[in-house]
């Protein structure tokens, strides 16, 4: 076992700007592009398009997570992702987080060459994955979820007891601060007023005092702000806008499926926000 480097390590420019994290969906019914990078090729050739555009992470994924999915066996997970991990990882200049909430892939993706392990669940559906984390010295990004959406909810609220929940997991594995970056989960367990209020109150998960990821690319609920029926594909004004906020409010990460324009966006928002790093 090899471990890995640490968050600062792996991302030096952490803090500094405003990474991109490019998204590699290998799965045939993710909702933006399922089925489009299943076969190995495809998603090796997507793997090293996103890095080439300027993606500071590459996040792995080999289960849809969208509304009404149906989960897959570990096994069928593992054959997705790991051929794909094993192939890139010794090719690019950037590290790769496994998006997954089960220890099992964690571990095998971490013995593939992902450096990261990014869990929708929050360390909660499967804790294990957290000590598997803590194995091999891996970095986590900590995602806010639930499994009912209730409207009436303070979703701030709730986000700080889920956040207290998932860092008292990690901390008994033995994960250091230093290695675990928070997400809101903009498009996970919440009705449409709490995914935009989750982003306007960002600045009170900032406060926590861990970097922030946000994801709301080409997410349904940008749909709803358009005045014609979209599809994901058609969202990536809206993902930019909503992105440039979230880093204008202080994440420090975007989880994105466009990459270049992104960048190019985060770059434009960093001149303002974070002139130091230019």
């Amino acid at each position: 076992m090899t471990p890995s480097p640490g968050l600062s390590d792996l991302l030096p420019n952490l803090g500094g700007r405003t990474l991109v994290m490019g998204i590699l969906n290998v799965t045939p019914d993710s909702f933006s592009d399922g089925g489009l990078f299943a076969g190995a090729d495809a998603a090796i050739a997507q793997a090293e398009r996103l890095v080439a555009e300027g993606a500071a992470i590459l996040d792995i994924g080999g289960e849809s997570t969208r509304p009404g999915h149906v989960p897959v066996p570990a096994e069928e997970e593992q054959a997705r992702v790991l051929p794909v991990i094993r192939a890139v990882a010794p090719k690019l200049a950037v590290p790769i987080s496994i998006d997954t909430y089960k220890a099992s892939t964690a571990r095998l993706a971490l013995e593939a060459g992902a450096r990261i392990v990014n869990d929708v669940w929050g360390l909660q559906r499967e804790p294990d994955i957290a000590a598997v984390a803590a194995a091999y010295g891996a970095p986590v990004i900590i995602m806010h979820n639930r499994a009912t959406i209730e409207a009436d909810i303070d979703i701030i609220a709730d986000m700080l007891a889920f956040f207290e929940r998932s860092l008292e997991i990690a901390h008994r594995a033995g994960i250091d601060d230093a290695n675990i970056v928070l997400d809101p989960g903009v498009g996970f367990g919440k009705t449409w007023s709490q995914h935009l209020e989750a982003l306007r109150r960002l600045p009170e998960i900032r406060g926590l005092g861990f970097p922030v990821l946000v994801g709301v690319s080409r997410k349904s609920l940008l749909g709803r702000l358009h005045d014609r029926e979209t599809r994901p594909a058609d969202r990536l004004t809206g993902s930019l806008a909503a992105h440039a906020v979230a880093a204008t409010l202080g994440a420090d990460i975007v989880r994105v499926h466009d990459v270049a324009a992104h960048v190019e966006a985060m770059r434009v928002v960093d001149a303002v926000m974070r002139p130091e790093a230019h």
